[in-house]
């Protein structure tokens, strides 16, 4: 993870003029300027600078809606509008989202803050936000036509109410929830605890990032907001690999990391190296006797799953859902298997038509990892990346833990790649290779088995 330091800097709008009815005089009187971040770096953690101290998350490939406090209450502006997010290098996506991004920054309190959240709409169309897990007045609660009217383009409506339990939460609309949310809209939302928690650890280091998911064709900008279930790229926080930042920690720290599914379909996610528990759902810390550990663990559709782990082993730990499928990037579904199939003598003939035709697919597709393909304008590499020891063959969801014992507290820069140990690097054998001999068949059959044989109307099948 790469933390944007020189770019942490915040771009200050100007304020939205126009104020929804039905809102406290004390939110009349003046609304706080709107905070922009065009940045698609990880920026470093935002230090509490009033209100009750806590030990701050850092968003992956993300950023912190700054505040102010004002009588007691802090207050937050968020602003609905179109963005254009940097997807990889050489692939950007035109979205909707809140202050420049999407997902929208994340919004972290303490536990008994009480909340003004401004939301002003610069969409083409009506929106809402849906507060998602929290406890609050209903009327708070988001739900267009509900418990709220919309809010209407160049509109601002105001949400307060008080954060009453601590966790992990996301926001996003709920107002053409399909269309808004399949562009891009939300965001997290954390909850600190305001005193010591028993179930609630002290950790060293603290991310969070949402799973998201569009279906954008090669060579085109906008998600096509109508798909279900054929969608091409897969991301964590509007970012594909290995355009994903690293998550950097100390050897032994305890790490803490808060994922959320926003996607149309259920993710698992896995750690390699390490074993973790899941400590947290959105519907609060999970009990110690209901916890186990796990490498994997599955987030459903409109979840949290809060992971702990102890950093124990140092390396360059791969992170990634464990849908094969889900660690690509844009690629075509219908495309046949070609395993198997002789191209020779036929690929000089299609050249004379196709000049820039290749063979793939004949011996499985990790040629493509290594291949400089053409491609389409505004996409990128279905197989990409390269590490140490070469091509990864990964995309979508996947990124890396790196743990070292040289990185300082609160460094969150990325060390670069693991020095391996001598001897500890799987190597190639270069001794003779016995002959396989077959196993031989069983020539006897078990007791149990005899009886059934003689018996087939026993019951059993």
């Amino acid at each position: 993870m790469t933390i944007d330091l020189n770019k942490r800097r915040l771009f200050l709008g100007t304020a939205a003029a126009v104020v929804g009815a039905g809102v406290a005089r004390a939110a009349l009187a003046a609304l706080p300027e709107p905070v922009s971040q065009a940045s698609v770096k990880t920026a470093a953690p935002l230090f509490p600078p009033n209100g009750r101290p806590y030990r701050p998350v850092v968003t992956l490939n993300g950023w912190t809606l700054p505040w102010r406090m004002r009588d007691g209450v802090k207050e937050f502006h968020l602003v609905a509008e179109p963005v254009v997010r940097e997807m990889a290098p050489g692939f950007v996506a035109q979205l909707w989202g809140y202050n420049g991004q999407s997902p929208g920054p994340t919004i972290e309190v303490v536990e008994g803050d009480k909340v003004r959240i401004f939301v002003t709409n610069r969409l083409p169309e009506h929106t809402s936000v849906h507060w998602h897990g929290q406890r609050l007045p209903n009327g708070m609660d988001g739900v267009s036509g509900l418990t709220q009217s919309a809010i209407p383009p160049g509109k601002t409506f105001v949400y307060e109410f008080t954060a009453r339990r601590p966790g992990t939460f996301m926001y996003h609309p709920h107002a053409d929830e399909m269309v808004q949310m399949a562009m891009g809209m939300h965001g997290m939302w954390i909850t600190h605890p305001k005193q010591p928690h028993p179930l609630i650890d002290e950790v060293d280091r603290d991310f969070c990032f949402l799973l998201n998911a569009f279906d954008i064709e090669p060579g085109s900008k906008t998600p096509k907001v109508n798909t279900m279930t054929d969608f091409n790229i897969w991301a964590w926080n509007s970012r594909i690999f290995p355009a994903i930042d690293s998550l950097n920690v100390r050897l032994n720290d305890k790490v803490r990391i808060r994922v959320g599914n926003l996607t149309m379909t259920n993710h698992p996610i896995h750690l390699h190296g390490h074993e973790f528990m899941v400590t947290g759902t959105d519907g609060g810390p999970v009990p110690k006797s209901a916890r186990w550990p796990e490498v994997t663990t599955d987030i459903a559709v409109g979840q949290m799953r809060q992971l702990e782990l102890i950093a124990d082993e140092e390396g360059d730990w791969a992170m990634h859902c464990h849908k094969s499928h889900h660690t690509m990037n844009a690629m075509g579904h219908n495309v046949p298997t070609m395993i198997g199939v002789d191209h020779r003598g036929l690929v000089q003939k299609i050249q004379k038509l196709v000049p820039d035709y290749m063979v793939m697919g004949e011996r499985g597709m990790a040629d493509m990892g290594s291949m400089e393909m053409l491609l389409p304008d505004n996409t990128a590499p279905m197989m990409t990346g390269h590490g140490p020891f070469g091509p990864l063959e990964m995309g979508g969801m996947f990124t890396v833990l790196k743990v070292r014992r040289h990185q300082k507290p609160n460094d969150y820069s990325d060390p670069g790649w693991f020095s391996h140990p001598k001897g500890t690097v799987a190597y190639e054998y270069r001794g003779a290779v016995p002959t396989a001999t077959a196993a031989k068949p069983h020539t006897t059959q078990p007791a149990e088995w005899r009886v059934r044989q003689k018996n087939p109307t026993d019951g059993h099948h």
